[in-house]
């Protein structure tokens, strides 16, 4: 399997029919692996992720991320040990709290958060080793429930969480952590400060870091800078003057006043500082540099979410081409 530390995302923006050959083009580039996602309500992340290893055959395929009250924790199980006995070894599932937005929409925002991930986690992780489950959780209830087919080898379980107590919590519980989109450099080494508190009360000595980038590549640097504003300006709105990610980085105070502006004044005004930490984007000399940068600050991989669908072909070629032999 491939060991190159970058990978590829394939955007929900992508219809359910193109995950497949997005996937197979992926794997032909020589990337060391593959994401799908499950943002509500685009493609289905089971399904996507079975597409993607249908239409695959050595690169890893991971889900980031599906929401722990989306599912109860048994039907996950379910679908994780289906996924993992049909193609062995390469398929790794993440979970997160939920976007508040998408869970409030659904009506299924859990009273306690940290409580419903991590008897989710525990219970999909039990279920996936063979065990009968008979508990009464805060979020989950199991009556004598067990898995029919029970995955052959333990299957590593990583949560996509960004907040303090999320973090330590993911340290303890999970093999790996994604961090989200817009995290930089800055923010990975505060994170991981959380994360090995919680390996430590745990006595975990390994932890995956994976870490999602907005991308936008092109020989024209500047051009690749510009074209990925639009994007960062939505994440930061959607996420608010209230977010670890720009708060570790102590702009949250001027975040609040451009959001007031609207997204297009946002993407706009937004200083040059934010798009060089908060994104990948520029050609390739730059990229590289970038991807090395987040590496440095304790990525285990670094995951390139392409801002611009209709040119993320020719951008990935680009990077498999200039960049890939760089880092490999």
């Amino acid at each position: 399997m491939n060991t190159t530390p970058l990978g590829v995302l394939v955007m929900t923006t992508t219809p359910p029919e193109e995950v497949g050959p997005t996937a197979a083009l992926v794997e032909e580039l020589g990337f060391g692996e593959l994401w799908v996602a499950e943002d509500y309500f685009m493609y289905g992340g089971f399904a996507a992720s079975a597409a993607a290893l249908q239409a695959t055959h050595r690169i890893s395929v991971n889900l980031g991320l599906i929401a722990a009250v989306a599912r109860h924790p048994a039907v996950s199980a379910m679908e994780i040990a289906s996924l993992a006995r049909t193609y062995p070894g390469r398929f790794v599932p993440g979970i997160g709290h939920g976007v508040p937005v998408w869970t409030d929409q659904m009506g299924i925002t859990a009273r306690s958060p940290l409580s419903a991930l991590d008897e989710c986690v525990s219970g999909i992780r039990k279920l996936l080793r063979g065990e009968t489950l008979d508990d009464e959780g805060k979020q989950f209830t199991f009556r004598s429930v067990a898995l029919a087919h029970p995955a052959p080898d333990d299957i590593p379980l990583l949560t996509g969480v960004v907040g303090p107590k999320s973090l330590e919590l993911s340290g303890k519980i999970a093999e790996g952590t994604i961090v989200s989109v817009l995290a930089g450099p800055t923010y990975v080494r505060a994170a991981l400060e959380h994360i090995r508190k919680g390996m430590r009360a745990a006595n975990r000595t390994e932890h995956q870091v994976p870490v999602f980038a907005l991308s936008s590549v092109a020989e024209d640097g500047a051009a690749a800078r510009e074209a990925v504003r639009p994007a960062l300006a939505m994440y930061l709105t959607a996420l608010g003057p209230h977010n670890p990610l720009s708060g570790a980085l102590g702009w949250n105070d001027k975040l609040k006043e451009l959001i007031e502006g609207g997204v297009d004044e946002l993407a706009k005004n937004m200083p040059d500082e934010w798009v060089e930490e908060m994104a990948i984007a520029g050609n390739p000399d730059e990229v590289t540099d970038k991807v090395r940068n987040l590496l440095d600050a304790g990525a285990t991989s670094v995951v390139l979410a392409p801002v611009n669908p209709g040119g993320a072909t020719d951008e990935l070629k680009l990077v498999a081409d200039k960049v890939l032999p760089r880092l490999s």
